[in-house]
């Protein structure tokens, strides 16, 4: 019986693991829009969505309770100018703070950061 030896110099290893490691944000991008479909949709009644402060529609916030979105400031917040927001659709989108949800992109919640 042979064994068959393979040699794995040191370039071959760094050269494999950079296409690798290269592929690594296009596989992320490719299965984060077609797995974002098939979340469900974050209505605002999930008890960490109500902890946030999150509605669906950003204009039926309660400014009183939420000053942070009264003024001309917060006429601008939406969850699709929010750091922590990543667009799947023109309407919907992921958001880092409610996860396994998708958020709608006219959304609001109270952990808002303007995207730089």
């Amino acid at each position: 019986m042979t064994h068959k030896t393979v040699l794995l110099t040191r370039r071959s290893f760094i050269e494999s693991s950079a296409r690798w490691i290269a592929t690594i944000p296009l596989l992320n991008t490719l299965a984060g829009r077609s797995w974002s479909a098939d979340l469900p949709i974050e209505t605002g009644d999930d008890p960490v969505a109500k902890a946030l402060g999150y509605f669906p529609d950003a204009t039926k916030v309660d400014t009183v309770k939420y000053p942070k979105r009264a003024g001309a400031d917060g006429a601008t917040q939406f969850c699709h100018t929010c750091l922590q927001f990543t667009a799947t659709s023109d309407d919907w989108g992921t958001c880092k703070v409610i996860p396994g949800k998708r958020v709608a992109a006219a959304g609001w919640c109270n952990v808002w950061v303007k995207k730089a």
